[in-house]
């Protein structure tokens, strides 16, 4: 997870992804970085094995391997998911009518919860 964590991997997925294949050449007159650094990126994305590369004569292209970013994909959706019903719980805390009385022994913003 922690590949997908820099912009400038999202960025190069991206890049190959629009190309269907691209050389860290091509990728480097894309993006505002060195060729250096895009090849240390893609070693970063290969190994998370979220890109693969295949050497043709002097430089290797890489190709998105997308199963890997569909089961990224959907490890995000579920924690945005539960991130969700967290906010939701919060707001409605927050919006809810300080009259209305708590179940006792709860904490305000913990109901249900004891405070010892």
């Amino acid at each position: 997870m922690s590949a997908l964590a820099d912009p400038t991997r999202r960025r190069i997925l991206d890049a190959i992804a629009a190309h269907g294949e691209a050389t860290a050449t091509v990728l480097a007159t894309e993006l505002p970085v060195s060729r250096q650094a895009i090849v240390k990126h893609l070693a970063v994305l290969t190994r998370a094995g979220l890109v693969a590369g295949h050497r043709e004569g002097r430089e290797a292209r890489y190709t998105v391997l997308p199963a890997r970013l569909g089961v990224t994909a959907r490890w995000m959706d579920r924690v945005a998911s539960e991130w969700d019903d967290r906010l939701s719980a919060i707001k409605r805390l927050a919006e809810a009518d300080p009259a209305t009385p708590r179940p006792s022994g709860s904490a305000p913003g913990q109901p249900g919860r004891s405070t010892r």
